[in-house]
């Protein structure tokens, strides 16, 4: 896979289709990034979108198939597998970091990508994780 800089979090996605008044700001940063930056995700990422997307539970849900229509449009940048290579990878992340297993998997698949950012409100902000620096793009001042 060519590397990229950018690894999007599926928070990253769910801002930038949001339709809630109380998500607009975050909604206009998250658009931003995805205009603007080469960015990979994983199908991982594509999986939590899907869900979060349609849950009942969400004010601005989303049919499938509105949201298989956002996975199609996302096809064109790189995704990144879930194999046992990256599950192993992940197991020793949250292990090392003492994370939670699914944010070490994002994680393990940004650092498969190539990425040295991943843009995520999940994990502590510009805290390194073997290679990945993750940034809340949400924070005042974050570039």
């Amino acid at each position: 896979m060519r590397g990229v800089e950018f690894f999007l979090d599926s928070n990253i996605l769910l801002y930038a289709v949001s339709t809630l008044p109380a998500e607009a700001s975050k909604a206009t940063v998250a658009r931003t990034i995805l205009d603007q930056k080469d960015w990979a995700w994983s199908v991982q990422v594509a999986a939590e979108f899907i869900n979060v997307s349609t849950s009942v539970k969400r004010a601005d849900r989303m049919s499938l198939a509105d949201a298989e229509s956002w996975i199609d449009t996302w096809s064109a940048f790189p995704c990144v597998s879930v194999d046992l290579p990256l599950i192993k990878d992940a197991i020793q992340l949250a292990t090392r970091y003492q994370i939670g297993y699914f944010d070490a998997q994002v994680i393990a698949a940004a650092r498969r990508a190539g990425c040295s950012v991943m843009y995520s409100e999940d994990l502590n902000h510009g805290q390194n994780y073997a290679g990945v620096r993750v940034t809340n793009p949400f924070l005042a001042g974050t570039p």
